[in-house]
């Protein structure tokens, strides 16, 4: 059987009247990498600063690495790494210096902190610049060498809080091959994030949303249990023109803009070849092509999302 390392509980958050985190419940296996995924403002980082001990649930419970997250906080802080987008580096401090001081903050003893150090500096491609300002690096290095610095104390879990914002894609695909490897080394890894290209490298993920929990699995699960008709995608003239002319079809089951290309569900692949064909091609529209796509995560957030929003107007309504 599985290794639950967290286990979330009803947990909610109430800031006053306003509930960020709304009875969320939720596991997360040792030594896989669970991504939480959520618009900004859906409640992901309420959920990761009660996981991490920072902040007390108004209700509900969850227990990280055995410890309760209301009673054993501190126990939390000494079994978990943390990064943020930010990076938590300190700008006017060396490479060397930002690792002496976290290693310090995390109890590392010194003869500890002279092998990690290596591997840190090696693990951010940093070797040779030590004694170089943080400020100076690229913002791929700062990111790798933050990791570095969240994980010198060697936790059994680690929480990386948008951790690839404002980065480019290909420190961004570095960074998850990082991620890769504390996996495979047995570190849990949770991780948020809004690019849900990354998310494809998750092993199981929660989607949030208003602070619920709307849906969870593994990449493939969801996709497979979400999206079950077809998936055209549209290259044509006047996308957005022609996006809202599919919207007004009352046979299409969802029109979303993907790029500068339609994401178009339909009942049959065929005869919604055909239709989309007739609509566009009947408003001036020249369709470029057609081709059925495998559903993407981001197909399934926003048809989630959209399905959640109408059943909720829905509920409200007298």
């Amino acid at each position: 059987m599985a290794e639950f390392v967290i286990e979330v509980q009803n947990l909610t958050k109430k800031f006053g009247k306003f509930i960020a985190v709304d009875n969320a419940s939720f596991f997360v296996n040792r030594g896989e990498i669970f991504g939480f995924l959520g618009a900004n403002g859906a409640g992901k980082s309420t959920t990761i600063r009660m996981l991490c001990g920072l902040l007390s649930s108004s209700s509900g419970t969850a227990t990280v690495a055995g410890y309760d997250i209301n009673q054993a906080p501190e126990k939390i802080k000494e079994n978990i790494g943390y990064m943020s987008q930010k990076f938590s580096l300190y700008d006017d401090l060396t490479v060397r210096e930002n690792i002496n001081f976290f290693g310090g903050v995390y109890g590392v003893s010194n003869s500890e902190l002279r092998e990690r150090m290596a591997w840190a500096v090696k693990m951010a491609g940093l070797e040779g610049r030590e004694d170089s300002l943080t400020r100076e690096l690229s913002g791929g290095w700062k990111q790798r060498l933050a990791l570095g610095c969240a994980i010198l104390h060697q936790p059994k879990i680690v929480f990386l809080d948008e951790p690839t914002g404002g980065v480019d894609p290909i420190s961004r695909r570095n960074f998850w091959e990082l991620i890769n490897f504390l996996s495979e080394q047995g570190t849990t890894v949770f991780v948020t994030t809004h690019y849900l290209d990354e998310a494809e490298y998750c092993n199981r993920m929660m989607l949030m949303h208003s602070g619920k929990i709307i849906a969870g699995g593994s990449p493939k699960e969801l996709k497979a249990e979400h999206i079950k008709n077809p998936i055209l995608e549209v290259e044509c003239e006047k996308v957005v023109e022609a996006m809202e002319i599919m919207r007004g079809q009352d046979w299409i089951i969802e029109t979303t803009i993907f790029g500068t290309y339609l994401h178009i569900s339909v009942p049959e692949e065929e005869s919604g070849r055909q239709k989309i064909r007739q609509a566009l091609s009947g408003n001036q529209i020249r369709v470029k092509r057609i081709d059925r796509i495998t559903p993407s995560l981001e197909d399934v957030f926003i048809y989630l999302i959209e399905k959640y929003n109408r059943e909720t107007q829905e509920a409200r309504q007298p």
